[in-house]
């Protein structure tokens, strides 16, 4: 079965084409970086304006590059939780719009459902490795950091072992390139800069970095960088802006690292997979890979194309869904809150 997936939770409008194995027919993604750049960050109702003029183009291009028509796609799967709800609901509008008029099921799916099952998509001619159930997985991106465990495709089965306090790990990235001047969106930027600087050199530490908790904070790495351009002005050479990326990456990816391989050791499970767009770091990729396999750990990470937003992962966690026999009615609703967090506060005091 064939699910057309659409995207629309943030900043990126997109539209796939995916079968119920996890394989990419199509994958359109239409950025809005240049649009938000000159505010460092994003603008919600700019976000929900640039959805709405590029949707539809966004998934006529979709089909076509999957060589298929609306009347042969089994359903449609949309993000309806959790984001910006204007961006949401042009989505959901346009997710409804299309079920209703092909007369196909329409199913609704958690963004970070997505993120997690991002692991299973095939982008290639040859079939990726895939985690086993269960396994721990951390998410990491620009509006959530938290691990969890999954024991099947379904969001019911998925319990959160622990999250950040404060800030998500990629909006600290944004908020400190934004700090050293470096522009939007910050993560790449960061990661490119860091590979050429001297960690040593430049002295901060990861909050909440004990064992035995899986919860985290980045909110006072971020206050420390602030902190010290505040004290001794902005990076005097690109040497030394280089040194403090490299340390602020360093302290969050050897926090993150060492918090998934904890949770996955505690939970005696064998594999550990990255989600979100900071699983696009570079230097989180090696520290967990380096650390999972000290511990006699399997990681799995997405291609970068699967680490961003993008509508693929949706498509396919709504195959997994219309293969379960979910569907949703026509009241589906936008909303900001996520499956997950709900189901987590009650997971927290079992564990």
């Amino acid at each position: 079965m064939l699910v057309l997936g659409i995207e629309s939770s943030c900043d990126e409008t997109g539209a796939a084409v995916v079968d119920s194995q996890g394989v990419v027919r199509s994958d359109v993604v239409h950025s809005q970086v240049a649009l938000h750049a000159r505010y460092g960050g994003v603008v919600p109702e700019l976000a929900s304006r640039d959805h709405l003029r590029n949707v539809g183009p966004v998934v006529r291009e979709a089909l076509r590059q999957a060589g298929v028509t609306l009347a042969e796609i089994g359903g449609v799967a949309v993000t309806n939780r959790p984001g910006l709800v204007g961006a949401l609901l042009v989505g959901v509008q346009a997710a409804k719009g299309l079920a209703w008029a092909a007369g196909k099921p329409l199913v609704g799916v958690d963004h970070l459902v997505g993120h997690v099952l991002a692991v299973f998509l095939q982008r290639g001619a040859h079939a990726e490795p895939a985690p086993e159930f269960p396994f721990v997985c951390l998410l990491a991106s620009g509006g959530h950091t938290a691990i969890y465990r999954v024991d099947a495709p379904r969001a019911d089965a998925i319990v959160e072992l622990g999250a950040t306090r404060d800030d998500a790990a990629g909006e600290a990235f944004d908020k400190v390139a934004k700090l050293l001047g470096l522009g939007y969106p910050g993560g790449p930027i960061v990661d490119r800069l860091a590979a050429t600087g001297d960690a040593s050199r430049v002295a901060l530490s990861a909050p909440m970095a004990r064992t035995g908790s899986l919860e985290m904070s980045f909110s006072g790495i971020k206050t420390q960088v602030a902190q010290r351009i505040a004290r001794d002005g902005a990076p005097a050479t690109p040497d030394d802006t280089a040194n403090v990326c490299a340390s602020f990456q360093a302290a969050v990816t050897t926090l993150l690292a060492a918090k998934v391989v904890e949770g996955a050791l505690r939970e005696q499970v064998r594999d550990v997979v990255l989600g979100g767009g900071v699983a696009a770091n570079r230097e989180l990729r090696r520290r967990v890979a380096e650390l999972g396999a000290l511990r006699g750990l399997r990681t799995f990470v997405p291609p970068l194309a699967s680490c961003t937003d993008n509508a693929a992962m949706i498509a396919y966690a709504g195959a997994v869904r219309l293969a379960q026999g979910g569907a949703d009615a026509w009241d589906l609703v936008a909303t900001s809150e996520t499956i997950l967090d709900r189901k987590t506060r009650k997971g927290r005091g079992r564990r």
